[in-house]
């Protein structure tokens, strides 16, 4: 059963340290837009993207969770579900807390984990990008 609870949802938009698993520089891509979304609103993130070094606006981009410089308060994940259960263990060895799977990015093994080990998930529904309106 989805995960959607409107106090998870509330309890990490007002976390103001993310990182972004899948941002790049396609504009058009949901990464890409949260990503840019939340730093015009003030949030320090973070992209995550092994196959890039770095945006075109010249944000520094890391391999995985495990490599950013602070531990973020929420990982919004953005890429295809089979990569997604090598987040959720970066996250936990990272000791991150609150992971947003956007819909589409979470496989049933993901999520298990990231639930089992005790982390707050929001997972088969709201897009971060929907809740923008309250960032």
């Amino acid at each position: 059963m989805p995960t959607s609870h409107p106090e998870a949802i509330a309890t990490m938009i007002n976390q103001r340290v993310w990182a972004v698993v899948g941002a790049s520089n396609h504009s058009h891509k949901f990464g890409r837009r949260i990503f840019d979304s939340l730093k015009r609103s003030g949030y320090t993130v973070y992209v995550v993207n092994p196959n890039i070094q770095a945006l075109d606006d010249g944000t520094p981009a890391y391999a995985t969770v495990r490599d950013l410089p602070e531990v973020p308060s929420v990982v919004d994940v953005v890429v295809p579900p089979a990569a997604g259960l090598g987040v959720v263990e970066d996250c936990l060895a990272r000791g991150v807390v609150n992971i947003w799977f956007q819909p589409g990015a979470e496989s049933d093994a993901a999520v298990a984990k990231a639930e089992t080990s005790g982390m707050q998930v929001i997972w088969g529904g709201p897009c971060a990008m929907v809740e923008a309106k309250h960032w």
